[in-house]
């Protein structure tokens, strides 16, 4: 199987050596490439490619502004130079970036997250389509849904079945029903992105869903739990009992 691949970068170096390194894929051939936002716009219509690695800070249109205005939705791989857009991108929209500056090691690394994706079509297909994915990331207010991954398809989380969520290092684990969802990202980044009248932190590494709670009780000496309609027990901090 051969992946077309396009290239919308206004720096001329990166654009170089992002196709230098891609050179090592026989499984991709690069069909062009675009140096504004408006001729990547053009190109990826008329081109139809497989896979873009889009950049996005360009001028004329942003790469995040071009991938909502195309008529033809590719597989992305969005790059930028600035952390605060991966984490927006990413983590929140679910998609795939490369952190500049990068090289063949973590090129290799999206690559294969991608070629899994494209090269199984029954369950690429299942996944929620790009643009929604990005509108829900990149929107002002809280997010209805979360877009997580699962092998290797992306799929929406109805914000309103997550019961809880858990701080794990520098990680958060979601919890909605009987799945758990992994995430790269701070439970403060989240919580700031969902509804803060639905959403309560109770604890500093726990966030709960006060549709989800059954009962707050006291237990023990001063201690208070918030108990889930699944009978999940989760501590309330002394600060956050007080309140």
């Amino acid at each position: 199987m051969t992946v077309s691949a396009f290239i919308a970068d206004d720096e001329a170096a990166a654009r170089d050596g992002l196709r230098d390194m891609l050179e090592a894929f026989d499984w991709i051939t690069c069909v062009g490439e675009a140096a504004s936002g408006p001729a990547a716009l053009h190109a990826i219509n008329s081109l139809t490619p497989d896979l873009v690695f889009l950049d996005i800070q360009m001028p004329g249109l942003l790469g995040t502004d071009v991938l909502r205005q195309a008529v033809h939705q590719p597989s992305v791989v969005f790059t930028t130079a600035y952390a605060e857009h991966a984490v927006t991108a990413f983590e929140l929209g679910a998609l795939d970036y490369l952190l500049k500056p990068f090289g063949p090691e973590r090129l290799a690394a999206a690559l294969e997250r991608v070629h899994a994706a494209i090269g199984t079509p029954a369950v690429a297909s299942e996944d929620a389509p790009v643009r929604d994915r990005l509108a829900e990331s990149l929107a002002k207010g809280p997010m209805s849904r979360l877009f997580v991954r699962s092998g290797n398809a992306i799929i929406p989380v109805p914000v309103a079945t997550i019961e809880w969520v858990e701080a794990w290092g520098d990680y958060v684990i979601v919890h909605a029903g009987k799945a758990k969802h992994v995430l790269h990202l701070s439970l403060t980044l989240l919580a700031s992105r969902l509804d803060p009248k639905k959403f309560v932190r109770i604890h500093r590494t726990h966030l709960v869903n006060l549709d989800h709670v059954a009962t707050f009780k006291r237990v023990g000496k001063g201690r208070l739990e918030a108990e889930l309609r699944d009978g999940t027990r989760l501590a309330v901090s002394r600060t956050k009992a007080q309140q």
